[in-house]
């Protein structure tokens, strides 16, 4: 997959119009933006690679989902004012993407200026992929940088739209996510292993289906092993189980075990009798998973599990991990997702790691630095491991 990179083009002196993914959890409120700002330092090396070369930067993000309509409380204005203290260098905030104000404002840009255009997803247009909007767009630039690899599963018009207007390639990010993601699947140093968590087996059926061919181990954890241990014949209690999916669940266990894949289930669970976030300590207890009472909760993996993962994982050279271990957004059942976070962020191996709350929790764990990669896409990064073509990657001319 060798597409025309940021390094393969000139952008001395032009205006550069950069597809990122700034859609951050900005509904938990602009003041938490310092605490899930992964998206935008991922960013940073392409817009600092083309500052160094006194180019007129233009940004372009989605932020939520406005629906083709205005939403005050969508505006990347104070994205553009957390950018800004990250780069220590003013980002100017547009208030629309298109139109004469926009055309105006990027005319009078000097070298080294940066601004941020107003949420393409206040247009409808952008998610129809809209020709005369997408030209609108790459009128703005001499070159256009597909850098939101989290967008590349979308064909939108800022990501197949534009590259059929002015001449494009892939940012610094978009390079390094396919390059590392694509050596874990491809070429990796072996032993493989998959360690995969979540709440369902349908979001990652073709996840498994993609990887059974790949990996020498195979670590089930989070709302997902529900799903397999009841397919294995365990009761799960009151916990939510994917009944449509247990033969498919049957299927990749009798699959793993054809190939020799070790597969690696919970042991024994963390369990809890209401489903919240501060429960009552007397009613959480760990037990072995064939012994969990039928109106309790499966929350989250065990100790004996987590130290058999641990073990599992050490042997292993390469780890991709998409998925907390537990329901990790409630502290008293984290402590699975952190266990085998510290143990993957320690391991002598490449570690990539999936986005969305994958990431999220990498993030909140302090431990992003210690991963080889992780991915800021989320529905794109499965795509990817799910061996699809993403659309804004083949929009992009090849080397």
């Amino acid at each position: 997959m060798a597409k025309r990179t940021l390094k393969d083009t000139e952008v001395e002196g032009k205006r550069v119009l950069v597809r990122v993914d700034f859609n951050v959890p900005i509904d938990q409120g602009i003041e938490t933006l310092a605490s899930y700002d992964h998206r935008l330092r991922a960013s940073l090396p392409t817009i600092q690679y083309l500052l160094e070369r006194n180019s007129k930067v233009i940004l372009c993000s989605h932020l939520g989902r406005p629906s083709g309509r205005v939403v005050e409380e969508l505006r990347m204005a104070p994205v553009a004012d957390r950018l800004s203290l990250l780069l220590s260098q003013p980002v100017g905030h547009l208030p629309d993407c298109v139109g004469p104000e926009v055309e105006s404002a990027v005319e009078t840009m000097s070298s080294g200026d940066i601004l941020m255009l107003e949420n393409l997803r206040f247009h409808s247009e952008e998610e129809k992929n809209d020709p005369d909007f997408a030209r609108a767009l790459a009128s703005l630039s001499d070159v256009f940088v597909m850098d939101a690899f989290a967008a590349a599963h979308r064909a939108h018009a800022s990501t197949v739209g534009v590259p059929q207007y002015v001449p494009s390639v892939a940012g610094l990010l978009m390079q390094r996510e396919i390059e590392l993601m694509g050596r874990a699947l491809e070429s990796p140093e072996l032993p493989l292993a998959a360690l995969l968590g979540g709440a369902k087996v349908s979001d990652k059926i073709m996840v498994l289906e993609n990887l059974l061919g790949r990996v020498q181990a195979l670590f089930i954890g989070g709302g997902m092993s529900n799903t397999f241990l009841k397919a294995t014949g365990y009761s799960v209690g009151a916990s939510s189980v994917e009944e449509d999916r247990l033969e498919v669940a049957s299927q990749i266990l009798q699959r793993a075990k054809n190939n020799g894949i070790t597969v690696h289930l919970p042991q024994d669970v963390v369990i809890s009798r209401e489903f919240r976030s501060d429960p009552d300590p007397e009613s959480v207890r760990t037990v072995p998973v064939d012994q969990v009472p039928d109106d309790w909760y499966v929350m989250d993996i065990g100790v004996r599990s987590i130290e058999a993962y641990v073990a599992g994982l050490r042997a292993c050279k390469t780890v991709i991990w998409n998925g907390p271990m537990g329901v990790f957004e409630f502290p008293a059942f984290a402590e699975g997702t952190r266990r085998i976070g510290e143990a993957v962020a320690s391991l002598d191996a490449a570690t990539v790691v999936g986005g969305g709350s994958t990431a999220e929790a990498v993030e909140e764990l302090g431990i992003t630095d210690r991963m080889t990669h992780v991915s800021t896409g989320g529905g794109a990064s499965l795509e990817f491991m799910e061996g699809k073509e993403l659309p804004g990657i083949a929009a992009l001319p090849d080397k």
